[in-house]
């Protein structure tokens, strides 16, 4: 008897109970990471503006939280949005948190991480300083939950009062090509060598197809002749580079051609390029996915072929439990 009640006690330890916040864009992904665990407890908060513009903001149940496990699931899809979940996101650790965990699907300044010439910002750095300087809580320093971050070397610019976690979405992309037809006869590409080295370790059972240059596209390695091919990249902005990829891999006899982002950012409708509507792009994608990173993409391209959408939701709510 003795030994099941410390079993029990050792369970009850390993799983946390989680009071989870959203911003008002990430309600459906928070919703649905809500729903892959009974231990993952929504909360609100009052997101309102005073006449002249700046944010009124209200933490309901705060006194709830003293001693509780809290996190926050942000979106920081453009300026204007970043200060009011900042505010948010500073309150939260000094309520007397057990532990706080900051989860930013998608860090948005993270292809802007290098100086060419003298006078070149690198706001990547500036995010990751304004990041590492969230109170600690009463567990010790915030976690960081981030998916796919643009370059690895990103990790470094974090300071110490922050646990940085870098998380992928690629065993969503894995998962999803095991439930296609053929999927025997799947092959990976890789639109430059950045992306390459980012993903190649984790999709090394497929076979390989490596593409030159951005601003040159070319076959580097491997034979696409035959296989259903997926380009794989972190993120998609314009999506030119993979327009450019396809027209290449087709010419070199891939049977099919797909894409896969974590992040479709899409500055500018720039998705619609991608649609069966418009005209010459009909056969060229069998299939577009990203993930949930980017709301406002996801609510865009909702039902338009050949997007289609793997939910981050399952692997935060593992996330939340680390």
């Amino acid at each position: 008897m003795e030994v099941d009640k410390v079993e029990t006690q050792n369970q009850q330890q390993k799983h946390k109970q989680v009071h989870l916040f959203y911003c008002l864009e990430s309600e459906e992904l928070a919703r649905k990471v809500a729903g892959h665990s009974d231990l993952i407890t929504l909360q609100s908060i009052n997101w309102r503006n005073f006449d002249d513009g700046f944010p009124n903001l209200f933490i309901n149940n705060a006194e709830d939280l003293r001693g509780q496990h809290v996190a926050f699931l942000a979106c920081f899809s453009s300026p204007g949005v970043i200060f009011e979940q900042l505010s948010v996101i500073y309150a939260l650790p000094r309520l007397f948190a057990a532990s706080f965990t900051l989860v930013l699907p998608f860090f948005p300044t993270g292809s802007f991480e290098r100086m060419e010439e003298e006078g070149d910002v690198a706001t990547a750095f500036t995010m990751a300083r304004i990041l590492s300087n969230i109170p600690i809580s009463r567990g010790g320093p915030t976690s960081l939950v981030i998916y796919d971050i643009h370059a690895l070397q990103e990790r470094f610019y974090f300071g110490d009062q922050v646990l940085p976690l870098f998380v992928t979405g690629i065993p969503l992309l894995k998962q999803r090509l095991h439930q296609l037809p053929e999927s025997d006869k799947i092959a990976v590409a890789f639109p430059d060598d950045g992306a390459w080295k980012r993903f190649h370790k984790l999709l090394d059972h497929f076979p390989m197809v490596r593409e030159g240059d951005e601003r040159i596209v070319r076959i580097k390695e491997g034979n696409p002749a035959g296989y259903h091919v997926v380009i794989v990249d972190d993120l998609v902005q314009s999506g030119g580079t993979l327009v450019e990829c396809q027209k290449v891999l087709a010419a070199h006899g891939a049977a099919k051609v797909s894409a896969y982002v974590t992040h479709g950012v899409f500055p500018k409708r720039s998705w619609e390029r991608f649609t069966h509507k418009n005209e010459g792009m009909e056969d060229a994608f069998a299939y577009f996915w990203i993930t949930d990173s980017c709301p406002h993409t996801v609510k865009a391209i909702a039902n338009k072929r050949p997007f289609e959408v793997l939910s981050l939701a399952g692997s935060i709510a593992d996330a939340l439990q680390i």
